[in-house]
């Protein structure tokens, strides 16, 4: 499946404010609940549809539904900040949740909570995850979920690196890959660059 980078003004006007080192926290949440919604919007194109029929107020018109409502899983704790947007957008939805905490000497994933409902197996699942850097914190969040069948996988991060497209790509998974903007590499210790530093940091007000 495609990495799609979501090419669009407000998109990268919203990107801009996540990477600008002197935005505040509150700005900062701002723009990626902003940016959530437009990277979730173009995400769920795709989703099956039922037809359906509604009245209105002078007659009835044909309508459409979603044929299964998705589950939301954000990788805590930066994937927090995208929650809200997706909410925002499948008030329906169910939610499950990741922890994550990735080692920073050896740059692996440390998980700490998994939270995933049972839910309609013809159900796509939405992973929102802010970075995908090396890789590792997507594949073992898709491995938790795909142990509960779900009919597909969508991943939506505001940034990737090239390194964790492919680690992600290389151990097998196919779902496809929503994303603002595919930066330049990983750094020695396993930032994106440019990159917009630490997602969970700048969100939380962290130092």
């Amino acid at each position: 499946m495609q990495t799609h980078v979501v090419n669009h003004p407000l998109v990268a006007e919203r990107l801009a404010t996540l990477r600008h080192k002197e935005s505040s926290a509150p700005q900062f949440r701002q723009a990626l609940n902003e940016i959530s919604s437009l990277l979730v919007y173009e995400a769920t194109r795709n989703l099956r549809t039922i037809e359906t029929s509604v009245p209105t107020p002078v007659a009835v018109a044909a309508s459409k539904g979603l044929a299964a409502q998705p589950l939301l899983v954000p990788v805590l704790r930066a994937g927090l900040g995208m929650l809200g947007a997706a909410q925002a957008l499948l008030p329906q939805a169910a939610v499950g949740f990741i922890g994550v905490r990735r080692d920073e000497t050896t740059l692996q994933p440390d998980a700490y909570m998994s939270t995933i409902p049972d839910s309609d197996q013809s159900a796509p699942v939405l992973v929102l995850d802010p970075m995908l850097a090396t890789g590792g914190s997507l594949i073992y969040t898709c491995e938790q979920i795909l142990a509960h069948q779900p009919a597909e996988l969508i991943v939506v991060c505001v940034l990737a690196a090239p390194e964790g497209i492919d680690k992600f790509r290389g151990a097998g998974f196919t779902a496809p890959i929503y994303t603002a903007a595919i930066d330049e590499k990983l750094n020695e210790d396993g930032f994106i660059v440019p990159g917009l530093g630490d997602a969970g940091d700048r969100q939380f007000g962290v130092q």
